[in-house]
């Protein structure tokens, strides 16, 4: 091949903080390193969590984290019910991975401290297929989840250890950002068929739009969009006022260009009318994500704990919306 050729090849036709695309189709990660190494669901021995991996369709696998049951006697359905964690991983929609070392180690730990069951998404991320489908596939793990309601589903842990009452969902930055247009969608009943209920939803450090380049990558990934103001990408009051689930955690980091998003998802949630109950977590000093690389860091144990909390109900500083004004701004 002549160098025309080759410079013809080399041209980068878009370029975005996360990777570039070649005039020939080649898409290339400007951080190939965080992809994430995959690693097998092998049971954590330290803390006695249970892992395994469930194909879900076709399309989605999951990666579920059942933390140590305690049963009163030797039959199975006498097992306290756990809370459980739809868990939606980040990485910008393309990179990272359900089962990458760094995710099952977090999602691993947050099993056991919070003790409940984890479903961690393993969502196709672009440009395996193109944004919406993250979202799809998210919102098939919720139905999956879902079809265990009268412990008569495809996986034996969540029918005989999962409370479907108390269901969760949550992720970290792109996570984050699935989480909420898969709530926007259950609505506000927060019910999924008869007997299954959203509580709650977590929002690590969660990606929305905020203009520059982050948001000119969102709208690459997604070509069927809406444009700037795609409500997946900037959730509207509407949609906010009718969130499925009655209660909302969110965690921004001081030193993450992202935390304006976060900031302004629980202003605009206040906005919208809808009747939850929300709080905002301010990491100081922190970057994005931070918590996922560095457990043992005094904050990342102060967030787990804080999850944890949240998940139980044990927490005396959760604001309801009115509360929550006064108590957001002195937080900015």
């Amino acid at each position: 091949m002549d160098s025309s050729n080759n410079n013809y090849c080399d041209k980068v036709v878009f370029k975005s903080v996360l990777f570039n695309v070649f005039k020939d189709g080649r898409f290339v990660l400007r951080f190939p390193d965080a992809t994430g190494q995959k690693v097998p669901p092998l049971d954590d021995l330290a803390t006695g969590v249970k892992i395994k991996d469930v194909q879900i369709s076709p399309e989605v696998s999951t990666r579920i984290f059942l933390p140590r049951v305690e049963c009163t006697t030797t039959t199975i359905n006498t097992c306290n019910k756990l809370p459980l964690l739809l868990y939606i991983h980040g990485g910008g929609f393309c990179m990272e991975s359900a089962s990458s070392k760094v995710y099952t180690r977090y999602v691993s730990n947050l099993s056991f401290e919070a003790n409940i069951i984890v479903v961690s998404v393993e969502y196709n991320l672009f440009p395996t297929r193109a944004l919406p489908a993250c979202y799809e596939d998210s919102w098939a793990a919720l139905q999956w989840v879902a079809a265990h309601e009268k412990g008569c589903g495809p996986d034996p842990w969540i029918n005989h250890h999962a409370d479907l009452q108390r269901v969760f969902v949550g992720g970290d930055s792109a996570g984050g950002n699935i989480s909420h247009t898969v709530l926007a969608r259950v609505g506000p009943t927060r019910k999924l068929g008869e007997s299954v209920r959203v509580e709650g939803m977590i929002l690590g450090h969660p990606y929305f739009g905020i203009g520059g380049r982050d948001e000119e990558m969102w709208l690459y990934m997604c070509p069927t969009n809406e444009g700037p103001n795609d409500r997946r990408l900037k959730p509207t009051l509407e949609d906010l006022g009718r969130l499925g689930c009655g209660r909302v955690l969110v965690l921004v980091a001081e030193n993450d260009p992202m935390n304006v998003a976060g900031k302004r998802y629980v202003e605009n949630l206040i906005k919208s009318g809808w009747k939850g109950m929300v709080e905002i977590v301010v990491n100081k000093n922190k970057n994005h994500c931070f918590h996922l690389y560095k457990l043992d860091d005094p904050e990342a144990i102060a967030n787990m704990r804080r999850i944890t909390s949240f998940i139980h109900h044990r927490n005396n500083d959760v604001k309801d919306i009115k509360q929550l004004n006064s108590h957001l701004h002195s937080c900015l």
